[in-house]
């Protein structure tokens, strides 16, 4: 992995991530970017060094200033630390709209991850607050690995990869979930979930997961069933009941990775489990 993207709002989680991020840089090469955004509508109003370039308030200039000396202050912190010296690591300070800055990095940097830090239920805090996880979640162009906690590397040995096994445009999804199973020297559980809404029989549902994992030639892999009254629940609670150590899912824009299902799977799984989740946007 040549560029790891790491947003941050300084956060205990945010600092999870960026712990996850180094173990994965440190095994695989490539340079990690902490990227911090100050949200500001306006970010035409200050140039990256915090300098006003127009006539707006003074006291709401010098309060982005006192912000962008602040964040500087912490990214050079960082950057300054002993232990991660043997780490390709820089740091990016913008202002503007958080998620538009994030999409702006993944496409200029190239980057091949992002890795995010979450707060729980409520979503994310700070630089990552509400729509702006989401989005990056639904529409990055490269996987997105989230966590709350923090995360052995080495230790993740078993992943959940569910999807409904039914979908087109699997081909580079699939590759990516091979890099990753490879990368960490992993199972995959691949599961799927039947509703209430949505039953097929065991039977049916086997044949079509046997049928998924030769025509992508998966190896070390196991096929299982959930019953459960929302696919989101299923996937978390499977995750629980054989204690997997991260939980990988194809997204679909807004719909999830189920393409009859409204609202998004992906973000209810990020906002409600304790587990690190691996995300990439189906095409």
């Amino acid at each position: 992995m040549k560029s790891i993207i790491v947003p941050t709002d300084f956060s205990e989680q945010a600092e999870n991530a960026m712990e996850l991020a180094l173990q994965i840089a440190r095994k695989g090469g490539g340079k990690i970017t902490l990227l911090h955004v100050i949200d500001h509508p306006t970010p035409n109003t200050f140039n990256t060094m915090g300098i006003a370039q127009t006539d707006y308030d003074p006291m709401e200039n010098l309060y982005i200033m006192k912000l962008m000396e602040a964040a500087k202050g912490k990214l050079e912190g960082t950057m300054n630390r002993d232990d991660l010296k043997d780490v390709n690591l820089n740091y990016e300070l913008v202002i503007g709209k958080p998620y538009t800055e994030i999409e702006k990095y993944i496409t200029s940097l190239e980057a091949d991850l992002v890795v995010m830090g979450t707060s729980g239920a409520s979503g994310f805090e700070g630089l990552l607050l509400g729509s702006n996880a989401e989005r990056v979640i639904r529409n990055a162009q490269c996987p997105v690995i989230t966590c709350k906690e923090k995360v052995d590397l080495d230790k993740i040995k078993n992943i959940v990869f569910a999807s409904d096994f039914a979908g087109n445009q699997m081909d580079k999804l699939i590759s990516k979930i091979k890099e990753l199973q490879e990368f960490l020297g992993a199972k995959l559980s691949m599961v799927r979930v039947n509703t209430p809404n949505s039953f097929t029989s065991t039977r049916h549902d086997f044949n079509l997961m046997k049928e998924f994992a030769d025509k992508y030639q998966l190896e070390n892999y196991t096929l299982d069933i959930y019953n459960d009254s929302t696919e989101e629940e299923g996937i978390m609670y499977f995750a629980d009941d054989i204690d997997a150590d991260m939980i990988a899912l194809g997204t679909h824009g807004r719909k999830g990775i189920w393409n009859l299902v409204s609202g998004s799977i992906a973000e209810d799984v990020v906002n409600h489990t304790k587990r690190a989740v691996w995300t990439y946007k189906l095409y």
